[in-house]
């Protein structure tokens, strides 16, 4: 009887050690796992004309946990619209003509819109403001107490204006100093903004 019981606390404390080690490996393995920003309930929306604003989103939304919502507008810009050296072209026309810039979209309305805490709002800078296709989208929603965050990017200008001029097209919302990405921002350039971001908090 001495020798069955010996042998049945060997096999307990043995798999006891074993248990402890395996739990060791996966606490380390969640260690080791990339620390994401805490932003809150985080949701990224974008305009994306030639794909450079949506790759930052993209960034944004990965570095963030967020959720991501494209801006579409319901007669997509072609690359013969977008030639702003055309005086003829879609956007030229727009710019000279603010009452053609209330551009129709395919949705304005985000799934759970009420759950989100914070909204980084994305653009490409068109003549020194924010893309217009972003205008209705602002406009047709209430930001109420949210921390809206805009982002743009552009090959040259700043961010400028934009993002107070979409603020007060808003009314709602506490919005933030933004920031300005080079086309072909690197994933190095968009986790130190938001590391940024999360030291000011």
């Amino acid at each position: 009887m001495k020798k069955i019981l010996t042998i049945i606390l060997t096999g307990v404390v043995a798999f006891s050690l074993l248990a402890g080690c395996q739990s060791n490996k996966e606490a380390q393995k969640e260690n080791e796992q990339p620390q994401k920003t805490d932003t809150g309930n985080t949701l990224v929306v974008y305009y994306s004309a030639s794909g450079h604003t949506e790759d930052v989103a993209k960034m944004i939304a990965d570095e963030t946990d967020g959720q991501l919502f494209e801006i579409e507008p319901q007669e997509p810009y072609s690359d013969d619209d977008l030639d702003w050296t055309d005086d003829y072209s879609r956007v030229s026309r727009e710019h000279e003509n603010e009452n053609e810039r209330d551009i129709a979209l395919v949705s304005t309305t985000v799934e759970n819109w009420d759950n989100y805490d914070t909204v980084f709002i994305g653009y490409p800078i068109w003549w020194g403001i924010a893309a217009w296709p972003v205008d209705n989208f602002v406009k047709n929603n209430d930001f109420g107490d949210k921390i809206v965050i805009p982002f743009c990017t552009s090959a040259s200008s700043g961010l400028g204006e934009s993002g107070k001029l979409l603020a007060n097209m808003a009314g709602s919302g506490n919005w933030q100093d933004g920031k300005r990405f080079q086309s072909g921002a690197s994933i190095t350039d968009v986790q130190e903004w938001i590391e940024e971001l999360k030291t000011t908090k």
